[in-house]
């Protein structure tokens, strides 16, 4: 909570500071990148308990992200209540059948084919935890009058990002999904009217049987993800 007296500059002495050769930066790098690229979207979960201190410790760990103005605007609503990720299931199901059923035009259901997608989302009620990101598009001071946030969607993907990367790190498994609308989420979460749901996130372990799609293996390389200008 921001307070309107409390928005002076004061500069303090850089808390962290890593110092590493080029060889260590190197090593790091790569040893990140090794670890990432082991992250894959999984669709098939395992109903393995996950338990909630670890759930809170990734949440912690994507609120240090930057933020415009350091406004900090996230929510993050994390669900384990097997009711509650049932209505979530239903609401979003009826979402989706109405886009499968021609609501996203030929072209983008033609892209998603070798996705393997289709309306059924047994992952909301099969995966222990679901953690549905909320973008503030304004905030309040503490006599409850409003201010603007800045960068909220830019922000708001930093931080998810961030998230996406803990839970990898802690050795748990994710799928993204945005059913559209998502307007549901924010009375079924009690959600104030200025956050905006951006992204339900089903996180858990793996079923033992679980696949991916082949065509997910296959990524840009990078010369045609990057530029360099040295």
């Amino acid at each position: 909570m921001f307070a309107k007296d409390a928005l002076s500059y004061a500069a303090i002495p850089l808390p962290d500071r890593f110092e590493h050769t080029d060889d260590q930066m190197r090593a790091r790098a790569q040893a990140f990148h090794d670890h990432m690229r082991r992250r894959h979207t999984v669709r098939d979960f395992s109903a393995r308990p996950v338990p909630r201190e670890v759930i809170e410790t990734c949440i912690r760990t994507a609120g240090t992200a930057p933020s415009g103005a350091n406004h900090q605007p996230w929510h993050f609503a994390a669900i384990a209540s097997p009711a509650l990720k049932q209505q979530i299931r239903d609401e979003a199901e009826e979402e989706e059948r109405r886009f499968y059923a021609g609501g996203a035009g030929d072209e983008w259901i033609k892209a998603l084919e070798p996705i393997g997608t289709t309306a059924d989302k047994p992952h909301l009620t099969i995966a222990p935890w679901l953690i549905v990101v909320f973008a503030q598009r304004w905030g309040e001071f503490d006599d409850g009058t409003r201010y603007k946030n800045y960068y909220v969607p830019e922000s708001v993907n930093i931080a998810t990002g961030f998230l996406l990367a803990a839970l990898h790190d802690a050795g748990l498994v994710t799928l993204t999904h945005t059913p559209n609308p998502m307007k549901f989420l924010t009375p079924a979460l009690n959600r104030p009217a200025s956050e905006k749901p951006t992204m339900i996130i089903a996180v858990g372990h793996p079923a033992e049987n679980a696949t991916v799609p082949e065509v997910a293996k296959m990524k840009k390389p990078l010369e045609q993800i990057s530029s360099f200008f040295d």
